[in-house]
């Protein structure tokens, strides 16, 4: 346990979401007072019974009322923390609304709270930002290119609402930060994973693992021919938690990225393992014209469609280097994730 931890309250926004749970779990174990925010109060037990619930979590977790989309209680929220992981944010593959229903939440809510930490005298907020705002520039895939922190994505190249929302939201905390006077302690580090999977802590499952629920139950007989970089949410919690204290995080962003994996690969790899548990995961190739066809009446296959062949190349280097960051291996984080599906009876 840090010992210096036992003095110190982080803030860490959207604890009921599958990131917001892992960091806050590893937060109260290496020592910290956790303060999450909630929409609606209501949702404190389903958090407390996610973390294991009593013991030190009574002592240690503090559950309080804040949205992104509303100025009041941010203010109370940030009040006496050191740190701040602002890890909320809406996330959907649904393209029929109006984009600014995801946008307007993402950066506004993300200077919310960045103001918020600037005026209560937070040191550090860690901002979950995502790949998506990184190496979604609108371009096909290319073999030659390799991306890293130094790249931005291009909200104005047809990208998705999501994609853009995360890409403004980013953009929006740097320019906070940097427009604070030289005396304001507040310093920022961004986050930008990839395809999160890994554990549940609960029975709500995050988005993101979606992708190996749907193999699990058999949604659909065949896959298309799409690649993700895939990412632990438990690395993802731990680059969080270093990235708040370590000195030279300050002012830097990380792809907190793993090993890139074609979905059949994924599909393969659980099929071995839960085959003969009588899981009937699907394996077969989807061919591309199909998904092509399917692109305009499903949200789920416009994103396919723009996925299909190869994968992007993202480096984490800088992550590795900086952080001492390492990501767990590819079949750890897969069964991991369908042992809690199982477990907590989502599939």
């Amino acid at each position: 346990m840090n010992e210096a931890a036992k003095d110190q309250t982080v803030l860490v926004t959207g604890i009921t979401g599958y990131i917001g749970l892992h960091c806050a779990a590893q937060l109260i174990e290496a020592g910290y007072r956790v303060r999450g925010t909630v929409r609606d109060k209501s949702r404190e037990t389903e958090v407390r019974k996610a973390l294991g619930g009593g013991g030190d979590l009574d002592e240690k977790l503090d559950i309080v009322e804040a949205n992104l989309t509303q100025d009041a209680g941010w203010h109370d929220a940030a009040q006496g923390c050191t740190y701040v992981l602002h890890v909320a944010s809406p996330l959907s593959l649904d393209e029929s609304g109006d984009e600014n229903d995801l946008i307007i939440p993402a950066r506004d809510g993300t200077v919310r709270v960045l103001k918020a930490a600037a005026d209560t005298g937070v040191h550090r907020v860690v901002v979950t930002s995502s790949m998506a705002a990184i190496s979604a520039d609108g371009t096909p895939h290319r073999a030659d290119k390799i991306y890293d922190e130094s790249d931005w994505s291009n909200p104005d190249a047809g990208i998705s609402a999501y994609e853009k929302s995360k890409t403004l939201a980013e953009r929006a905390a740097w320019a906070f930060v940097e427009q604070l006077p030289p005396a304001n302690p507040l310093t920022l580090a961004c986050v930008n994973p990839c395809l999160v999977l890994g554990p549940v802590l609960g029975s709500h499952e995050g988005l993101s693992v979606e992708v190996v629920s749907r193999l699990m139950r058999r949604d659909v007989p065949a896959l298309p021919d799409i690649s993700f970089t895939v990412v632990d949410v438990r690395d993802v919690a731990a680059a969080h938690v270093t990235a708040m204290t370590h000195p030279d995080a300050a002012g830097q962003r990380f792809c907190c990225v793993g090993e890139a994996v074609g979905l059949i690969d994924i599909a393969q790899i659980l099929h071995a393992n839960y085959a003969g548990h009588g899981y009937r995961i699907p394996t077969t190739r989807l061919p591309d014209w199909l998904v092509r066809v399917a692109a305009p009446f499903s949200g789920m296959a416009k994103q396919a469609a723009r996925r299909l062949g190869a994968t992007r190349r993202i480096s984490n280097a800088h992550i590795r280097s900086v952080l001492g960051w390492h990501p767990r291996p590819l079949e750890d984080t897969l069964i991991a994730t369908a042992d809690s599906l199982i477990e907590h009876g989502v599939v």
